[in-house]
C-alpha cells in the first residue's frame, strides 16, 4: 500500500505540498491569444493618428532632402534603407502574433511589396523605369492602402506598425524622386504611364497564377479586401478588375499632366 501511495503521489502534482502556493499554469488558449489582439477599423482615430504621423515623417525626409549636401545624400540612404528593409521586417511582425497566418502575408507579390522593392532601387540607381514604376505605382496605388488599409490588426502591434512604415516608405519615395531627384517621366508625357500600366499587367498576370496555385488573393484579383475599400463600388467579381484598368490608366495619366511641360526629350 505505501509503494502504491508513493506511486500515486508522484503521477498526481497535487500532492506536491508546492503545487498548493504555486498551482501549475494552464497551458495558453489559442483563442484566448486570437482574441487579445487588438482590431483595426478604417477611418477611426488611430487611422487619422498613424496617416497624420506618417506624413509627418514624409515631410521632414521632402524638406531634409532639399537642403543638398550631406543631409541630402544622408536622407536618400536611409528612405531607400527603409524601402529595401520593410519586407523582411513586415514578416518578422507578423510572427509576433499567435493568430493563424495565410501565404499572402509570407509571399511577396502584393503591389506594394514589389513597389517597396522597386523604390528602393530607383532611389540608388536613378534608373528612368525604377523611378517611374515608383511614382506611378505610389501614388495611383500605395496611396489607396492608406486611405482604406487592408489589414485587421490594430495598433500597438508591430504588424500595424509596419504596414504604414511600409506603405508611408513607398509613397514618400514616390513624392522624393521628382521633387528631390529631379526625376520626370519621358516625353512624351503619357509614355511613361502607358509603360508603367504595361508592366502593371505583367503584374496582375503573375498575381492571379499565384492566386490560382496558392489559393491566395495578392492584387485584390479574387474578392474584394475585408475592409472597405474602393473595390466595393466597381461591381462583382471579375468585372471590378476591368474597372481597376481603366481607373489605373486615369490616375497614371493624371499624375503624369504635371510634368507635360518639363518631361525629357
Amino acid at each position: 500500500m505505501a509503494e502504491n501511495k508513493q506511486a500515486l503521489d508522484e503521477d498526481d502534482p497535487l500532492s506536491h505540498p508546492l503545487s498548493l502556493a504555486f498551482p501549475a499554469r494552464p497551458p495558453p488558449d489559442e483563442s484566448t491569444e486570437q482574441a487579445m489582439v487588438h482590431s483595426f477599423h478604417p477611418f477611426t482615430p488611430q487611422h487619422f493618428t498613424a496617416i497624420s504621423v506618417g506624413t509627418l515623417v514624409a515631410a521632414v525626409f521632402l524638406v531634409t532632402g532639399r537642403r543638398g549636401g550631406n543631409a541630402r545624400n544622408l536622407s536618400t540612404a536611409l528612405l531607400a534603407f527603409i524601402n529595401l528593409s520593410v519586407y523582411p521586417l513586415s514578416q518578422a511582425a507578423w510572427l509576433t502574433l499567435a493568430a493563424p497566418k495565410s501565404v499572402d502575408n509570407f509571399v511577396p507579390l502584393h503591389l506594394c511589396d514589389i513597389a517597396a522593392i522597386t523604390a528602393g532601387f530607383a532611389l540608388i540607381t536613378k534608373r528612368p523605369l525604377l523611378c517611374a514604376l515608383t511614382y506611378f505605382w505610389g501614388l495611383a496605388a500605395t496611396v489607396q492602402g492608406l486611405l482604406t488599409p487592408a489589414i485587421t490588426v490594430g495598433f500597438p502591434h508591430l504588424p500595424f506598425i509596419m504596414f504604414f512604415v511600409h506603405h508611408f516608405a513607398v509613397v514618400t519615395a514616390a513624392l522624393y524622386l521628382p521633387l528631390v531627384e529631379g526625376w520626370r517621366p519621358k516625353s512624351p508625357f503619357w509614355k511613361s504611364p502607358l509603360e508603367t500600366y504595361a508592366w502593371s499587367l505583367v503584374y496582375l498576370t503573375v498575381a492571379m497564377t499565384a492566386n490560382h496555385l496558392l489559393g491566395s488573393n495578392f492584387a485584390f484579383a479574387s474578392r474584394p479586401p475585408d475592409n472597405p475599400s474602393l473595390i466595393d463600388h466597381l461591381g462583382p467579381w471579375p468585372w471590378y478588375l476591368l474597372a481597376m484598368q481603366a481607373i489605373a490608366v486615369t490616375f497614371f495619366l493624371l499624375l503624369a499632366l504635371p510634368f507635360r511641360r518639363s518631361v525629357p526629350s
